[in-house]
């Protein structure tokens, strides 16, 4: 019998670093597939794809790569109820998210500088400050296990990612021990 692995998702609001952070992550923790949601995982085929299809198939993915014995990180903004819609789900011994986190002051001025700068309005930009502040309200209570909160506004990605390591470390031992 196989024992089931967690799967790990690095979320927060638009800005905060998800994409940034991913190299980092490859670079500490190269036993692990570090994938993103965007559409740069599978070409245009992820690209033609509803998010939630785009999501059962990265669990799909993560469970083929646990069955292996090597971990999945997942960065982007997957709330815990689309994660649980996937066919996968069950296969994991917990989904552990983890939520990257700015001040709005410092996700607003990185998104007016991205490339796609011209579709965030001030609305989008409220849309996220209200997002990002539900996320740090609910990380506690909507998140099993509870989610860590990473502050990226003045850390550097290498040592968000360092954060990053440390706690999938701990999460990932605890599977390999058996202790939960």
């Amino acid at each position: 019998m196989t024992r089931k692995l967690p799967l790990f998702i690095v979320t927060g609001a638009s800005g905060v670093g998800k994409t940034t952070v991913m190299q980092n992550l490859r670079e500490l923790l190269p036993e692990f597939v570090v994938f993103s949601t965007d559409n740069d995982n599978f070409g245009t085929t992820a690209a033609k794809l509803e998010y939630q299809d785009r999501y059962n198939l990265l669990l799909h993915c993560a469970n083929a790569i646990a069955k292996s014995g090597r971990g999945t990180i997942i960065c982007g903004t997957v709330m815990p109820w689309d994660a649980q819609k996937c066919d996968t789900y069950e296969e994991f011994s917990e989904v552990c998210f983890i939520n990257l986190h700015c001040d709005d002051a410092t996700r607003n001025w990185r998104l007016r500088n991205r490339e796609d700068r011209a579709t965030w309005t001030d609305d989008m930009l409220k849309q996220h400050e209200q997002f990002a502040q539900w996320l740090l309200d609910n990380a506690e209570t909507a998140y099993n296990p509870p989610m860590p909160i990473i502050d990226t506004t003045s850390t550097p990605p290498y040592e968000v990612a360092e954060q990053i390591k440390r706690y999938i470390a701990a999460k990932w031992n605890e599977s390999k021990t058996g202790i939960e």
